[in-house]
Parts: C-alpha cells; sequence; structure tokens
C-alpha cells in the first residue's frame, strides 16, 4: 500500500519524514533544506510556490502570498486571489502537496499516505479542517495526533526502558501545549492536555512590531517590519542587543519617507512579553491538576518548539515547575519525527525490540444542549457526556427523556467547552432525529452516544429506544453554523441600558489593556450587551452582578 509518511505542519515552518532503516528521517526539500517555511504563493497563471521561493514575495506581492495560515484553521475566513476564493486548507494543502513530492523524489516512489500532526488543543474543527488539507493534496490520512504526543514518541522511541512523568512544553510559532504523560516499558500513557491556540513566538513578533511603527494599510512595509521583528526576536536568544534598521520603510504625511532605527535589548523585550510568558501558567496548572500529579511528582519537563529557545521562557518554565527543563530533542523537527515514528507503527515497520505503545486523551469536555427544568424559563444548559482528558478512543451513551408531549423530533446540538453556559462553550454542529413514537413528555427516551476517534474526531449517534430508529453522524465542518448573533454595537440604544454603563465601561478598559485573564470578562461584557439587545433584563443583571465580582477580584 506504500509507504506513510509523518507531516508536521506548522504555523511558522513544516516538514516531512518517514522511516528508513527503523529510525525516523527528516527529509530535504527541493533545496536541500530539512524545515520549510510555512509560506505559500501564488502567481498570476496560477502556478504555486511553497517555502524560501514563496517567502521571497511576501515583500513585493504581499496580496498573494500567505504565511501562518494555521492560524486561520477553522476561522470560517477565506483570501481572494484574482477572483479565486481559497480556504485555509486550500492553502495548506498546497504546502501538504509540496511536501510530498520532495518526499516521493527522496524515496523513488509515489506518496499516498500521512499522518499529520496538529496542536493537542486544536479543536474537533480544526482537526477536520487539517485532514481535509490532506486530502486535497491527495493523500490519505491514516491519523491526526497532536504534536506534544509526537514529539514523546520521538523522545520515548530512544528511551523505551525509562520510566518517568513527564511535561512537554510545546511552545510553538503559533500554539502553546502543554500535556503531562508518562512513560514506562514503552508505553506512552497520556493523562491531560491543556493549552491555548492563540499564543505564540508570532504574537512575540506582533509586540515588537507594535513598538517600531504603525503602518497600517501599506502591506509591503507591515511585512518588512515583521520581518524585521522575528528577526530581532531570534537575535535575543544569543545577544543582548539588536538594531533594527529599515530605511524608507512607508511615506509618511506630506510625502515625508518614515524609517525605523532602534535598539533593543534582551531586558526590554523580556519586559515586553512578560504578559504573554505569564499567560502560560494556567494551562501548566491546569494540566498537571488534571493529570492527578504535581510539579514534584514530574521527573523531566521537555521542551519542544522553536520559541522555547527564548531565555525569558525557559527561565519561566524553570520557575513555575522547580527544575530544569530538557531539550533532549530538536525542538523544530522532534514533532515531525514522532509523526515518523506513528507512521512506521500504522505500517508494522518496527521489530519487537522497538515496540512503543500510545494511549492519547480528549483534550476538551464533550457534550450536548439540554433543557434546564429546573429553571424558570426552562433554559438551555450545557450537559458533558464525555469529560475532558478521558482515554481515547472512547464511546460514552447517554439517556434522554423528551421535553414535550407527543414530541416525535430532536435536534441534538453538540458543543464542547466546560461551562454550564452554552454561551461560553464552543457550538461544534447538530443533528436531528426523527421517528420518535408520539407520548407523553418524557414518557419516550433517546440514547445519545458520542465517539472519539485516535485522530480526535468527533461521532455523534442518536436513537429512539423504543422505536430502534437511529441517525448518526460525524460533525463536519461544512454546514455548520455559529448560533444567531447580534450587532453588539447597538446596545447603548437599547431600553434601560444607562445603568448598565459604568461596568460594561470599565470592564472594556480592562479588555483594551490586557494585564490579566480577561477572557471571563470579555464574555460576561458580551453576554449583557446582546441580554440588552433582546430584552432580557433579568439575565443582563445576572451577567453584570458577576462581572462586578470578577472585576473587584482583580484589584485585590
Amino acid at each position: 500500500m506504500g509507504r506513510i509518511v509523518g507531516i508536521d505542519l506548522g504555523t511558522s515552518t513544516s516538514e516531512i519524514a518517514c522511516i528508513i532503516d527503523g529510525a525516523p528521517v527528516v527529509i530535504p526539500n527541493t533545496i536541500g533544506r530539512l524545515i520549510t517555511p510555512s509560506v505559500v504563493h501564488i502567481g498570476d497563471d496560477g502556478e504555486t510556490l511553497v517555502g524560501e521561493p514563496a517567502a521571497e514575495y511576501l515583500f513585493t506581492r504581499p496580496d498573494c502570498t500567505f504565511m501562518e495560515v494555521k492560524r486561520m484553521t477553522g476561522g470560517g475566513k477565506t483570501v481572494n486571489v484574482r477572483g479565486k476564493e481559497y480556504s485555509p486548507e486550500d492553502l495548506q494543502s498546497i504546502l501538504i502537496r509540496y511536501l510530498c513530492g520532495c518526499a516521493a523524489e527522496y524515496l523513488g516512489e509515489p506518496v499516498e499516505r500521512a499522518v499529520i500532526t496538529v496542536p493537542a488543543y486544536f479543536t474537533d474543527v480544526q482537526r477536520r479542517l487539517t485532514a481535509r488539507a490532506g486530502e486535497l493534496a491527495g493523500l490519505t490520512v491514516e491519523r491526526i495526533i497532536n504534536e506534544p504526543t509526537a514529539a514523546a514518541m520521538d523522545y520515548g522511541l530512544s528511551n523505551l526502558s525509562e520510566s518517568r512523568n513527564i511535561l512537554v512544553f510545546d511552545f510553538g510559532g503559533g500554539t502553546l501545549d502543554v500535556t503531562v504523560l508518562e512513560l514506562f516499558s514503552g508505553v506512552i500513557d497520556v493523562k491531560a492536555s491543556c493549552g491555548n491556540n492563540k499564543l505564540g513566538g508570532k504574537d512575540f513578533d506582533e509586540i515588537i512590531m507594535g513598538k517600531l511603527a504603525d503602518v497600517s494599510g501599506d502591506d509591503r512595509a507591515l511585512m518588512r517590519i515583521k520581518k524585521a521583528a522575528e528577526d530581532c526576536k531570534i537575535a535575543l536568544s544569543s545577544v543582548e542587543e539588536y538594531n533594527i534598521s529599515l530605511p524608507f520603510l512607508s511615506t509618511g504625511a506630506y510625502g515625508k519617507p518614515v524609517s525605523v532605527e532602534k535598539t533593543v535589548t534582551r531586558n526590554e523585550f523580556d519586559e515586553w512579553v512578560r504578559d504573554k510568558v505569564e499567560s502560560a501558567r494556567a494551562p501548566i496548572l491546569t494540566a498537571l491538576s488534571d493529570s492527578g500529579l504535581s510539579a514534584s511528582d514530574l521527573d523531566m519537563v521537555l521542551l519542544v518548539g522553536g520559541s522555547t529557545r527564548i531565555p525569558c521562557i525557559r527561565r519561566f518554565v524553570a520557575d513555575e515547575l522547580s527544575t530544569v527543563p530538557q531539550s533532549h530533542v530538536d525542538p523544530d523537527l522532534t514533532v515531525v519525527r514522532g509523526a515518523a515514528i506513528q507512521a512506521g507503527i500504522i505500517e508494522g515497520v518496527f521489530t519487537d525490540g522497538y515496540e512503543l505503545i500510545l494511549t492519547d486523551v480528549c483534550p476538551y469536555t464533550l457534550g450536548i444542549a439540554v433543557v434546564d427544568n429546573d429553571f424558570y424559563d426552562k433554559r438551555q444548559i450545557f450537559d458533558p457526556i464525555i469529560q475532558r482528558n478521558t482515554t481515547i478512543p472512547v464511546d460514552v451513551k447517554k439517556i434522554y427523556g423528551t421535553h414535550h408531549d407527543n414530541q416525535t423530533e430532536a435536534d441534538i446540538e453538540v458543543y464542547q467547552g466546560d461551562s454550564i453556559n452554552l454561551e461560553y462553550d464552543e457550538y461544534l454542529g447538530k443533528i436531528r432525529l426523527s421517528g420518535i413514537p408520539a407520548a407523553r413528555r418524557g414518557k419516550e427516551t433517546v440514547e445519545v452516544t458520542l465517539s472519539y476517534d485516535m485522530n480526535g474526531i468527533l461521532q455523534v449517534t442518536c436513537k429512539s429506544v423504543s422505536s430502534g430508529k437511529q441517525v448518526n453522524a460525524e460533525i463536519k465542518t461544512a454546514g455548520i453554523q455559529p448560533l444567531p448573533t447580534v450587532d453588539l454595537a447597538k446596545w447603548e440604544s437599547a431600553e434601560g441600558a444607562k445603568r448598565f454603563r459604568p461596568a460594561i465601561r470599565r470592564a472594556e478598559k480592562i479588555i483594551a489593556a490586557d494585564e490579566d485573564d480577561t477572557g471571563d470578562i470579555d464574555k460576561l461584557t458580551r453576554s449583557i450587551k446582546e441580554a440588552l439587545i433582546r430584552g432580557d433584563m433579568q439575565k443582563a443583571e445576572e451577567q453584570r452582578d458577576i462581572l462586578i465580582e470578577i472585576m473587584e477580584a482583580l484589584r485585590q
């Protein structure tokens, strides 16, 4: 059936590898490099370039040259190049096709099957879109594997006899993952994963960019600043200061040229990114808590991802976990090596002496919307079915009664999250079950089964218990619509909005300052505005009271 390759589809760079003679080998690209920038250029004739040749167009043709596409995955946005729409998975498929072409030339045979890595905290939607990108590139995607788990497999293959608790701190260009696992006798048992899909080294680049110049609207100048910021960040990992020189960057008022000349010290940089670095504390604590381990139980902290080369990040991890983090694996190549190892396991290429067994987890709580009969307005709430960090693959069933008399069909709405309040959870999609026998409320029952596989992809099955009528579906990204929203800008004109204004203004200042973890404050503020627009004063008051409590706690 042909060889299976491993692909690390990264925010900043991507790589491809396979097992050769029992060991993972990273395959060079067309210019002989193991690491390929995740940049795609679409030419006037529709021809595409990938990697370094594509990156040369970032400054001259930013309108049809794309980088950091991974961060767009699942956002529902597309880009337009000369009248043709490209989704993030379309662009990623171009990158995958290029990597597979390099591998086919290196191996002397077609490449048609792959294992592709994703951040552990990627959502179900993002995983599906990643698999879709592989399919668009002509591949059979055999497995979607979590990046920190892949790194652990790379380490584990060389340390099969060890028995230790390991925390993998995977900080890449676009995402952060914290995974706690146990390695024993060739078994990698993942205990818990947590992370942030919107925190990575690119955020540090943007902070530096903000200190240099405002060139919004000038794409070419923006790309020059972006490249200078990235070079500065990388340089400050090995030197104490770095000079940024950007002559004739843009044109300012009255046609006057704008230039940038600035020396950035490592201490300045550390101070600029302090809040971002410290925001990694919450995923660390959550992963440890969910694993049932404490920092003192860890035998090793393994650093993965290019951003872990930044000194202030290494210091933060060391201080937070009271141990010196280790770099026993190549932070840039370990993930693709692990993907190749997983591909080799599927192929069965390893001898008995290299047996490696993997258990992984579902990083999210998954469930459905149900009616809360104890609440005065019979509101819908989130009912968890699969708890986060449950070992996968897993199937969990729950029985629900009908909500009203003579109910013959039910819409099963699926969410992921950890809040009973559906507003704070992510809507994944829904399926409809028809053919429920008409009866008094609660007399008929529906069995809902959520199945989460090794690729981190969700299957939902609903069955009428008495009739046996069943419907099942994968929760696909195509056709999924977000929950109905309103124009929040209109909240001030809503009736009764005046008495909510002080709390909302105070919350907006906290959010703008971005000095703390403001996720709950932002969500509550939005919830209050929406309730005001919808005329739900009871809910607006409830949410305002919670918001005030949180803001008061921040003062202490």
